[in-house]
């Protein structure tokens, strides 16, 4: 070599400063389990035992309309030699956890209410969740979801947040784990480190340890597309996940109602965008809600609106969404189904390239680190979400 030792070693220097760089900014995904949906309740209507009774009803409508697998392959869409299967590992989710990511809504769904009547839900709910929480039934992951500080709500979504945590401190000296709060319509980067900046003074406030409180933001306005970077900036290591709103963005970018879809090409654009900028931060992406469930209890009209449900969300799973929204308890069926088919296809092909790898073979055909990385972490998340028995891969997952 030409250059002299001090040389190579301050380039060497500088090389390791921009790999510790880059790995703050791109931790990859935390080590720990994804959910595949979150269902929104308006806080009126939730109680302690909302998700067994939305479970139960899930599991009614999918006995009612779906006998065996012939009908579950037509109700769904879904592969034939799978449908079986998949309908028997629906069953059982729906009777075991049939809500995997939960948002108490104080927002769209709830609409505009006076205080009085607000602060009597967030009580109703403080106490509702406080029973799941003492009788083992909350959801893996749950939270509320505030106001839009874009429209003149923020100081209700504050004063909502606030009453809340403190109602729930007060009575049961802690936050449940798998909490996270969602802020909705975003149209200015100020507006997420206003609420990040209120976080942080409410956790001193109430001896809450710092970073303790999660943030989920919604993209769902063209502005929050456009300056995304600075959006995921404004709110700090608070972000947990960031979820697409459909009909929010569809609606501002002009479109007309026939063509506020979740699989229309300007909401393409807009997870395209969010892939690219978020891809590797640990911020895990969500895709939109649709309205599209039975409108009644006929057999052809329920496996209608099924197979239009379980279309889109194999359309979210296919751009690398793992996990979306739901607004209806009919959704349940066909969101897990959906889910369970594409994760059990190619199952059998998954198993064997890590099994070689495990092996240690070294042929052309034994998979590298990051390709054995990516399939065991999709082979957790199906043993996570069910469609797949841990007993059965405990070799390969531990």
């Amino acid at each position: 070599m030409k250059l002299t030792l001090s040389s190579v070693d301050d380039l060497s220097a500088r090389v390791e400063e921009a790999r510790a760089e880059y790995d703050r900014h791109y931790p990859g995904l935390p080590d720990q389990r994804r959910p595949v949906h979150t269902l929104y309740v308006p806080a009126d209507r939730f109680t302690a035992t909302t998700p067994a009774d939305l479970g139960k009803e899930a599991l009614r409508l999918l006995e009612t309309h779906v006998a065996d697998g012939a009908a579950a392959a037509g109700a769904f869409g879904i592969d034939a030699a799978l449908a079986e299967t998949v309908r028997e590992r629906v069953a059982a989710k729906l009777t075991r956890e049939p809500v995997e990511d939960l948002r108490i809504d104080f927002e769209d769904g709830y609409g505009v209410r006076d205080d009085a009547e607000e602060d009597g839900h967030v009580a109703a709910a403080v106490e509702a969740v406080a029973q799941a929480y003492e009788t083992r039934s909350l959801p893996y992951y749950w939270g509320l979801r505030v106001k839009s500080f874009a429209d003149g709500g923020h100081g209700r979504a504050m004063r909502t947040l606030d009453g809340f945590l403190t109602g729930l401190a007060e009575r049961l000296g802690r936050l449940p784990g798998g909490f996270v709060v969602t802020f909705p319509k975003i149209v200015t980067p100020e507006h997420v480190r206003i609420f990040a900046d209120f976080l942080t003074r409410f956790e001193a406030e109430i001896g809450l340890p710092e970073g303790l409180l999660r943030l989920e933001i919604q993209i769902e306005t063209p502005q929050s597309i456009a300056r995304l970077p600075e959006v995921v900036s404004a709110a700090g290591d608070r972000l947990s996940s960031a979820q697409f709103g459909v009909h929010d963005y569809t609606a501002a970018c002009g479109l007309p109602p026939s063509e506020q879809r979740l699989d229309h090409p300007a909401c393409d654009h807009a997870r395209h965008v969010m892939q690219v900028a978020l891809a590797g931060t640990g911020i895990r992406l969500s895709d939109g809600a649709t309205r599209i469930a039975p409108a009644g209890e006929d057999t052809k009209d329920v496996h209608k609106a099924w197979r239009l449900h379980a279309g889109l969300v194999r359309y979210s799973l296919m751009h690398g969404f793992q996990q979306g929204c739901d607004l209806e308890v009919a959704q349940l069926p066909s969101r897990y189904a959906a889910v369970y088919a594409f994760l059990l296809s190619g199952l059998d092909d998954t198993l064997d390239r890590l099994r070689a790898h495990r092996a240690g073979r070294s042929d052309a055909t034994v998979d590298g680190p990051a390709a054995v990385a990516a399939l065991t972490a999709r082979l957790r998340h199906a043993v996570d979400c069910g469609a797949v028995d841990r007993d059965d891969v405990r070799d390969l997952i531990g």
